[in-house]
């Protein structure tokens, strides 16, 4: 079968953050979680930018105001609250996507796996999958074809879904914790870089490991690996700290995904294992068909941080 040779839209983490009048308008004022929302304008700066008090929802309402249209990065949203990367795959390759989990445990931590064909998780009461993400991507034979807000009109009756692990969720441990979040404070979107470490192939699965990048300064270094090894379920402890050339990174300035961030001149990059790891080994393995989040673009879980907490 020949693979499809539609070009890919423009990814909405590779445009710059936009500023326009239609950004300032403020967002429909909270309902309780039972009432539906006023659709809110696409507006692709992080939700936190979007609306201040974003870090103070429930993860109910966040879900219905971003299924009632805001599209943005998600992190710092519903602080406390788990968030979750999405990859959904016809159900015959679905045991070769949990082998890969399981076999990059670091990448590629699984807190939920659904039936095929479901869209619902036990990981939030009420949710649906294919609504309640800011965006999604579409792939077809490893290329991705769309990236629309909603995935109804592309959902199967065979899809198996995958909640992974969202270096998100340890944020809120280190800003407790005095670490300062460069991505956050700046309003972009958590750089994202594809490395040159593979992952240990699945079946037919394989490609390299993605990680997330945030600079810390020398003084909270120790602080950043302490507190995120506590939480292997999302990604745990550092994969890599300083040189960025030592995972085949040529230019912090240009992620692979995600937005560049400014450090601070004494900041050093620590690097995590990041969740759009599954994306790159549907680019290089190329399965027919695949569902998965946006980079930076989550579910909003019910599950609290502290019960991924190890310590």
């Amino acid at each position: 079968m020949s693979r499809p040779r539609r070009p890919a839209p423009a990814a909405a983490h590779d445009r710059p953050l936009a500023s326009s009048a239609a950004d300032d308008r403020p967002l429909a004022p909270a309902a309780a979680d039972d009432r539906p929302l006023a659709p809110a304008s696409t507006d692709d700066r992080p939700l936190t930018v979007v609306d201040e008090h974003a870090r103070a929802w429930t993860p109910r309402e966040a879900r219905a105001r971003i299924r009632a249209g805001l599209t943005g990065p998600t992190a710092g949203v519903a602080a406390g609250h788990t968030q979750a990367n999405l990859i959904a795959v016809p159900a015959d390759w679905a045991y070769d996507m949990l082998l890969f989990c399981q076999r990059n445990p670091g990448p590629c931590p699984v807190l939920d796996v659904t039936d095929a064909g479901s869209w619902t998780t036990v990981l939030a009461d009420g949710a649906d999958l294919r609504t309640d993400l800011p965006r999604y991507r579409v792939w077809e034979y490893g290329e991705l074809v769309d990236e629309p807000t909603d995935v109804r009109a592309h959902w199967r009756d065979d899809l198996v879904s995958f909640l992974i692990g969202c270096s998100f969720t340890f944020e809120g441990a280190l800003t407790a914790a005095g670490v300062p979040m460069r991505h956050v404070e700046q309003g972009r979107n958590v750089p994202m870089y594809v490395t040159s470490r593979p992952c240990r192939p699945a079946g037919r699965l394989h490609g390299p490991m993605v990680v997330s990048m945030r600079p810390v300064p020398p003084r909270h270094v120790e602080t950043a690996i302490r507190e995120t090894s506590l939480l292997p379920a999302v990604h745990g402890g550092p994969v890599h700290c300083g040189d960025a050339s030592a995972l085949g990174i040529a230019d912090l300035g240009r992620p692979d995904f995600g937005d560049p961030v400014a450090a601070e001149p004494d900041d050093i990059p620590v690097f995590w294992a990041c969740g759009v790891t599954p994306q790159a080994a549907v680019m290089a393995s190329r399965p027919p068909f695949a569902i998965t989040h946006a980079p930076g673009r989550m579910l909003l879980t019910d599950a609290r941080d502290e019960q991924y907490r190890v310590a």
